[in-house]
């Protein structure tokens, strides 16, 4: 038992990081004046049940979803993107990739979003050709949208 009680230290240590690595990395939210403008969005594709496409202007996101939400994309309007209660509070519409997030299609329950990066163009036309739906971002609304 003497000999065992030195190694419990680097026993302990080498299981907090073995589960350490195997943890999913948690993306950061996207600084907020690279946020993506719910009033700037001139298009947006779905690529599939967790993957959407944004192009702001010369800016181009991956929005990914924590869970399948198939019916996005169908109907008027097609996506709806819903900033956070903390989001509207600091000054309107941006989708950063943070906690309460949300996009919706019309008729379906909110899909909580689960990470937003800027992509380059070649990324987004590569994605966009296995595109199943897509629109414009007049469907956006104006105003920001009270659950």
């Amino acid at each position: 038992m003497k000999r065992i009680l030195p190694l419990l230290p680097l026993l302990v240590l080498a299981c907090t990081a073995a589960q350490a690595s195997d943890a999913p990395a948690v993306a950061k939210p996207l600084p907020y004046a690279e946020c993506i403008r719910t009033s700037e969005i001139n298009e947006w594709h779905v690529v599939d049940a967790r993957t959407a496409l944004v192009r702001t202007g010369p800016d181009r996101y991956l929005v990914k979803l924590q869970a399948d939400c198939p019916r996005l994309g169908i109907g008027a309007p097609g996506l709806l993107f819903r900033a956070s209660e903390s989001g509207k509070a600091v000054g309107g519409s941006r989708i950063c990739g943070g906690v309460g997030e949300t996009v919706s299609a019309r008729d379906q329950p909110p899909c909580a979003i689960s990470s937003v990066r800027k992509i380059d163009k070649a990324k987004f036309e590569s994605l966009r050709k296995h595109a199943a739906r897509h629109g414009s971002g007049a469907d956006q609304p104006t105003k920001p949208i009270n659950p």
